[in-house]
């Protein structure tokens, strides 16, 4: 079993998955689109993501105000959450993202990445972020 990771953006998705014991998330990919509501490849990209790595549960990023607000990039994220659920049937697991690119810029200066590359992994490492804090929650619930 393993766990998928999903950062949802207006032109990009970042996609991170677990390893199969659910310890540690890796970063897979970047899906782009043209244009903000062209979804249709971007969801079949990630059943085929869910297909090669066995995944039987997805988190997605829930992208709050700092001030714990929602705005509309959340109203915009709960819809690619029902669509995600309609087409995959897995459980979709809504995880605070407050502070996951910041700290993914963070680590992509302090790995020596060049501000003008950043923008190639920054969504790609939020996802990691985004389900490694999960599967630690996960793993302290456990406790």
């Amino acid at each position: 079993m393993r766990i998928m990771g999903l950062d949802f953006g207006s032109k990009t998705v970042g996609v991170a998955v677990s390893d199969p014991l659910l310890i540690t998330a890796q970063g897979l990919e970047i899906i782009r689109r043209k244009e903000e509501n062209k979804l249709r490849q971007t969801l079949a990209r990630i059943e085929e993501l869910i297909t090669e790595y066995e995944v039987e549960e997805i988190v997605l990023g829930l992208p709050k105000n700092m001030n714990a607000s929602e705005g509309v990039r959340v109203e915009l994220t709960n819809e690619f959450k029902e669509k995600l659920e309609r087409r995959t049937g897995l459980t979709v697991t809504m995880w605070d993202e407050r502070l996951t690119t910041v700290a993914a810029d963070k680590a992509m200066m302090e790995a020596g990445i060049r501000r003008e590359n950043r923008k190639d992994y920054v969504d790609k490492i939020a996802a990691a972020l985004i389900l490694q804090g999960y599967l630690d929650y996960r793993s302290m619930q456990a406790k």
